[in-house]
């Protein structure tokens, strides 16, 4: 019988995005396969504390006493693979010690469901990286780009895919200048405009503003969570909505798309309440689109999962005019989307014949094949 791998799955952390991880997390926890891989739950407070195995689990049941324990090196009660994390220092490759002498690592590959900031934008990445250990998902560099927005949007726009007009400010220039910011804004975009902090995802911080009287509290708001503040102008005009539409994709090298979807929102546009809190969103898999229309933007899917030089998985968003010559603009990619059952992006997946447990799997996979294939590079002349 093949050696089962150790896998662990890192959830929690400090971002406004903590709540949607731990869901993502224990849907992930339930579904995976337990006759291919031994699981290891690692939580981290939102204070960014590191949680054994036990801990970790009460962190997922709402046990608020699990957070004011840290992890211990040595802890007896910690599992092997969660006490190696003392404090977050990379030393996930140590061997676990046996009877025999070392039995192999302590987790063998990581399944990050850090949402947002610290876990999506490239820094856990480079955790991994220091420790040398096969992960779920892109890469440093990719993680960031696909963190933000700003850059995100020049990548977009360099592999010429059409993209929104939009312009970007820093929060330091806002709270200098506030007429001159809004100037600026106006004189390149008209209204409704969508303000976005650059680093952020599940729609935190992001504000439709219809004139100016929206336009200030917005940035207010999304100035609250970075330093980067991404002004877009709105599909569709004042009259009319823009079609969301949605594409998951999965692969290494070589990327495939899903069908596409669409998200028609409970509210005015699909922010975090229509995502998570309230009922009145509803998915429509597959989207109710041209065959050439759906072709097309599976295709700009997979060119901005390149332009962005991902791995794994990321949910691919666009939008769409809905009247008329009925345009097509990319919008953004998002490397660790929401992973619940009932996430867009396993169920597009699940429209498109991968089930939510095979799925898991098959990323855990594409995460080994691209470690293997980064172990072939040389980093030293000697």
């Amino acid at each position: 019988m093949a050696k089962k791998l150790r896998v662990g799955v890192l959830f929690g952390g400090r971002s406004g995005e903590h709540e949607v991880s731990l869901l993502s997390a224990a849907s992930i926890l339930k579904a995976i396969d337990r006759r291919k891989f031994d699981v290891i739950p690692i939580g981290i407070t939102k204070e960014g504390r590191w949680l054994a195995a036990a801990d970790a689990a009460g962190l997922l049941d709402g046990d608020r006493s699990a957070v004011t324990r840290r992890l211990r090196a040595g802890d007896p009660e910690a599992t092997p693979g969660a006490k190696l994390l003392h404090e977050g220092i990379p030393t996930l490759l140590a061997p676990v010690p046996g009877p025999q002498g070392p039995q192999g690592k302590a987790i063998d590959v990581v399944f990050p469901v850090l949402h947002g900031t610290f876990g999506e934008d490239g820094t856990i990445q480079g955790l991994f990286e220091l420790a040398g250990i096969a992960y779920v998902g892109s890469g440093v560099l990719g993680s960031s780009a696909g963190m933000d927005k700003d850059v995100m949007k020049s990548l977009f726009a360099h592999a010429g895919l059409p993209i929104v007009k939009h312009v970007t400010i820093l929060r330091s220039e806002w709270e200098a200048s506030p007429r001159k910011a809004i100037a600026q804004i106006e004189a390149a975009l008209k209204y409704p405009v969508f303000v976005k902090p650059a680093n952020l995802g599940s729609s935190v911080g992001i504000s439709k503003a219809h004139d100016r009287k929206e336009l200030g509290p917005a940035l207010d708001e999304a100035a609250r969570y970075d330093r980067k503040l991404v002004i877009e102008q709105g599909v569709g005009g004042s009259k009319s909505r823009a079609r969301e539409l949605e594409v998951g994709v999965l692969g290494n090298d070589d990327p495939k798309a899903s069908v596409v979807g669409e998200i028609i929102p409970g509210k005015e546009f699909y922010d975090y309440e229509a995502k998570y809190l309230s009922e009145g969103s509803v998915p429509v898999i597959p989207a109710k689109l041209t065959r050439s229309e759906a072709k097309q933007i599976r295709e700009m899917a997979v060119a901005a999962f390149r332009a962005c030089d991902l791995a794994g998985l990321a949910r691919v968003d666009f939008l769409m005019e809905p009247d008329g010559k009925r345009r097509i603009y990319l919008n953004e990619v998002n490397t660790l989307p929401g992973f619940t059952q009932i996430s867009m992006y396993p169920k597009l997946w699940e429209a498109t014949g991968i089930p939510y447990s095979d799925l898991i799997t098959r990323l855990i996979e594409l995460a080994l094949e691209r470690h293997e294939d980064k172990d072939r590079n040389t980093y030293s002349r000697e």
